[in-house]
């Protein structure tokens, strides 16, 4: 009896065996994996039937079968339906909407989607999931027209457009240049009308701009700005680099600057500072002078510029510098700003409120100081040997800043004085004219309020 009973422990023990090595290699088995399909749909919420849906299903064996349906009030609506029986972990659907659907007057849809895959878990059923995404239907391109803008703008010059925008589903609104620039807009005098300044840059031989409105759905609307083009002669200037600059102000300014350590040779270091600290001050500038407010403003006065009693022109806005040493080129730079000369320290005032958004020393413009007047418009002083306020002053008109100097790149007491829009140097001269700014800004503003009290 105890043989036929060890035999029997024996045989149910291989059977237990065999049980739980098979219940393991289920378990563990990539043909018996248990985790569900995964889907998604990029997508923000929006849809204007235009641009096809991209699905994404994934999953860890394989896609068996997929199917989208559009769920409407009137019922339900067959995308997609497809069974590509793939080993592939991951597909790409793009879902176009059905013809139906661009008749349709519902605003609001559910995309769902089914997917099973070909994993043998589950009775050889494999795993299934179900996602439904809720849109809104939206196929209305954004209302979009201007209500006055600057006659013409300068080659290295501003203008000024007013504008009016609306959508229920307003995404992104800005001006866009042929250079792919773009300008901010702020909210102006009442609801829906907006206000910006705009720039030509000085490096970009041609302009154009154009207003661009986009929803959340995808709808895009844009108006082009009717601005009269005025080409302007800029100086070229060929400047011979001397030993004793080189041995004299680059040696000095080499000291100090990070890029130049180690480096010993003055042509390598008049290059050097000239190109690579140059553009790392610039952008810095570039950076603190981009922002736009975003609270509604209903005018913007500003008085012409005139930052320095009796300052003397010593040095034009938009100069193109090149540089040779013994007759052969050496490296180029553009002089963003106007230089101002009068006497030793001279006293710096601003003409215009403002809020200061920068006071520190900045490389080739010495002990710099910026200050923000509205609506992306910026004043900088460079080369101060002095700066009487602080970040976050409020300043009023009339106020001295600070006073001159040879702080940074400059040969002599002097003030660089520069203006920037939304990050883009343009010509001081056009802010120091009173008639400029009648015509491009101070009209513009009263010819806009009265169209849109009009409407």
């Amino acid at each position: 009896m105890s043989r036929k009973n060890n035999k029997s422990s024996f045989l149910s023990l291989l059977i237990l065996v065999a049980i739980v090595a098979g219940a393991l290699f289920v378990y563990f088995s990539s043909t018996f994996e248990r985790v569900a399909p995964t889907i998604k749909l990029k997508n923000n919420g929006y849809w204007n039937l235009k641009k096809p849906l991209q699905l994404t299903i994934t999953d860890n064996s394989g896609i068996k079968e997929y199917k989208v349906s559009l769920k409407r009030k009137s019922g339900l609506v067959e995308m997609a339906h497809e069974e590509p029986l793939t080993e592939d972990k991951s597909i790409n659907i793009k879902l176009k909407p059905p013809r139906t659907a661009y008749t349709m007057k519902d605003k609001d849809i559910e995309i769902i989607v089914t997917v099973k895959d070909i994993s043998k878990w589950n009775f050889l059923k494999g795993n299934s999931s179900t996602e439904v995404f809720k849109l809104h239907i939206d196929k209305r391109r954004p209302k979009l027209s201007i209500v006055a803008n600057s006659y013409k703008i300068s080659h290295g010059g501003a203008a000024l457009v007013i504008f009016e925008a609306s959508d229920e589903n307003m995404d992104k609104l800005y001006i866009e240049t042929n250079k792919k620039r773009k300008f901010k807009a702020e909210p102006f005098y009442k609801e829906g009308y907006y206000i910006s300044l705009i720039a030509w840059p000085i490096r970009s031989s041609t302009f154009r701009a154009n207003i661009v409105a986009k929803d959340k759905a995808g709808n895009v609307a844009e108006t082009y700005i009717p601005l009269y083009l005025k080409s302007k002669d800029y100086r070229l200037s060929k400047i011979t680099i001397k030993d004793k600059f080189l041995k004299g102000k680059i040696a000095d300014l080499a000291e100090e600057f990070e890029e130049t350590q180690g480096v010993f040779k003055p042509l390598e270091q008049f290059k050097i500072i000239n190109e690579d600290v140059r553009a790392k001050n610039e952008a810095l500038i570039h950076r603190l002078t981009s922002e736009v407010p975003k609270k509604m403003i209903s005018n913007f006065k500003i008085k012409p510029m005139y930052p320095l009693r009796n300052g003397q022109v010593v040095a034009h806005f938009g100069d193109h510098r090149k540089y040779y040493y013994n007759g052969k080129f050496i490296s180029e730079a553009y002089h963003l700003g106007l230089d101002l000369a009068s006497h030793a320290m001279a006293p710096i005032i601003t003409k215009n409120t403002g809020t200061v958004v920068f006071t520190d020393y900045n490389g080739l413009y010495g002990n710099n100081l910026i200050i923000s007047h509205g609506l992306g418009l910026y004043t900088i002083y460079g080369h101060c040997s002095s700066i009487d306020v602080a970040v976050g002053d409020k300043v009023a008109a009339n106020t001295k800043i600070a006073n001159t100097g040879k702080t940074g790149y400059a040969m002599g007491d002097h003030l660089h004085f520069g203006v920037l829009v939304q990050g883009v140097e343009v010509r001081p001269q056009e802010w120091m004219d009173k008639q400029w700014i009648k015509l491009n800004i101070t009209n513009i503003i009263k010819s806009a309020k009265k169209i849109i009290n009009q409407e």
